[in-house]
């Protein structure tokens, strides 16, 4: 019975080595992403469009308005340029956001 227990004490902290390993390399692609993000130069919140496109140029795409139906939901516009994407709210940006590095996370938000 302690063979038993044995080798589940040895699989249970591979397991657990394993598990605390994973976070870490998570954390730094967190840490760069976020890094990249301070570098590079994102529009501000609160620039209108005009201002946006004159200062970063045209976007690679304008995706249409969402809601907007009540004035408790206004219209959400997006404009993808070639690693982030901002966001308008009312013709201001209200968020400006790298794009995730991997293809498969790409593809996952891209719709057909």
């Amino acid at each position: 019975m302690s063979k038993i227990s044995t080798a589940g004490c040895v699989l249970a902290a591979m397991l657990l080595a394993a598990a605390a390993s994973a976070p870490a390399g998570a954390d730094v692609l967190l840490i760069e992403r976020t890094e990249q993000a301070q570098r590079s130069a994102l529009p501000a919140n609160g620039l209108t469009m005009a201002q946006v496109e004159s200062r970063y140029g045209a976007p690679d795409e304008k995706l249409p308005p969402v809601a907007g139906y009540k004035p408790d939901h206004p219209a959400i516009t997006r404009w993808r340029y070639a690693s982030y994407t901002v966001y308008f709210e009312n013709q201001r940006v209200i968020s400006a956001v790298l794009d995730s590095p991997t293809p498969v996370a790409r593809a996952a938000t891209t719709r057909p």
